[in-house]
């Protein structure tokens, strides 16, 4: 009979503890807290598909936590006051798991309330997946033990991008145009310092930051580059800035060389096919020819929305998040995070990544890619532009991977 009453109890026990194990077809809701909608929208919609396209069609070796993830779009609006409030709501919802990556200045104030949240709320823990922003504050003097960055960030971008551009030859007068935010002054900083370290020789001739979203005529902007002389230009923009100003750069013909961070985002290839700009290095984690699983899934998400599949932070996250699941027998976040520090998996680059424990920045190779037409090799056409990023040149994670200076604060 005590045999009796201890088994109920602990059958009791481990009922109560409530899904906490990771069962096969258990359930795991995702909050992709986002700008949906707005000037930025078309970007924020187009990485909503990429979330529910890949947790739909994850197979077993890429999910071997065997639970089925839903996707939770929550329209932030790109505010970063509508996002806290977002936060909360999902934290009311039950969610564990959130996902940002449009604007560290979002990501910022994001990652800070999840850990204020999670400290008040004992049991309503969340675990923070940022696929985008990707400014270095997150992972060094803003680090949070709750947030774990699948994008590389400002300074090891930069790292990689200036590496490649000291062997080009015809770069001597650089322009600099950002957006006016943390992301955009970072991509000023961390070029010149890079460009100074690589190029001595080549010049900065004018920078400009822009108010996020809310430019419409850019043709004042290639007007200065070009009194400048400028005969480079930089830019970390996304979004309809980076397309709009293309726009203008193809009105008033002028098309010097462009080394950008997001010249594959949803509408700027279009923009780019319809000028005649003579170079454009894209510097990614990723690049848009992919054979392979990567190349299987990029296929289908065309074949299914008539768009292109392009933040691929998005595999590696629910990628790591499964196996960290896996791992830790539990979709708790308590038990997840810890498990998530230092894992390694093979990325979607097919190579070796590891989550870096002291900072929780996703350690990874970069791709110089270049924007031309479609040829035999390189045959996925961009936005059915006929044109695409063929990889140029693979930098490998140790040319991209930069110290930190993260004083990680865990939980006791």
């Amino acid at each position: 009979m005590h045999f009796t009453i201890r088994t109920i109890a602990a059958c009791a026990a481990l009922a109560c503890a409530g899904g906490v194990f990771a069962q096969s077809g258990q359930t795991v809701k995702i909050a992709m807290i986002e700008g949906l909608s707005g000037p930025m929208g078309n970007v924020g919609t187009n990485q909503l598909k990429s979330w529910q396209y890949v947790a739909a069609h994850l197979n077993a070796q890429e999910n071997p936590a065997g639970v089925k993830f839903e996707i939770v779009p929550m329209d932030s609006k790109s505010s970063p006051q509508e996002a806290l409030n977002l936060l909360k709501a999902a934290v009311d919802q039950g969610i564990h798991y959130v996902a940002q990556g449009n604007g560290s200045n979002v990501a910022l104030p994001l990652a800070d309330a999840v850990a204020k949240s999670n400290e008040r709320n004992p049991g309503k823990e969340v675990l923070y997946m940022n696929y985008a922003a990707v400014d270095p504050a997150s992972t060094n003097e803003k680090c949070n033990y709750w947030h774990f960055r699948f994008d590389a960030d400002t300074s090891m971008k930069m790292a990689a991008l200036t590496s490649f551009m000291k062997d080009q030859k015809d770069i001597h007068k650089v322009y600099l145009v950002n957006q006016n935010y943390s992301h955009g002054h970072q991509v000023a900083k961390y070029f010149k310092e890079g460009i100074e370290r690589n190029r001595p020789d080549v010049k900065v001739v004018g920078e400009d930051y822009v108010a996020l979203g809310q430019v419409k005529d850019f043709a004042p902007y290639v007007a200065k580059m070009k009194a400048a002389g400028a005969d480079t230009l930089v830019t970390g923009s996304w979004g309809q800035d980076f397309t709009l100003l293309v726009k203008a750069m193809n009105d008033a013909g002028m098309n010097v060389p462009i080394y950008a961070y997001y010249a594959g985002v949803s509408g700027t290839p279009t923009a780019l096919a319809q000028g005649k700009i003579a170079e454009v290095y894209q510097i990614s984690y990723g690049h848009s020819n992919y054979t392979g699983r990567l190349g299987e899934l990029a296929k289908g998400f065309k074949a299914q929305y008539n768009d292109d599949f392009y933040t691929y932070a998005v595999y590696n996250a629910l990628m790591a998040v499964s196996d960290a699941m896996a791992k830790a027998k539990s979709t708790d976040p308590v038990k997840v995070a810890p498990v998530l520090e230092g894992l390694r998996f093979t990325g979607f680059n097919g190579e070796d990544a590891q989550m870096r424990a002291a900072d929780h920045q996703l350690q990874m190779g970069m791709w110089i890619s270049k924007w031309q037409k479609v040829d035999a090799k390189n045959g996925y056409s961009v936005e059915n532009t006929g044109y695409t990023f063929a990889p140029v040149k693979y930098l490998e994670p140790y040319i991209a991977s930069t110290p930190t200076s993260c004083q990680m604060k865990r939980p006791s």
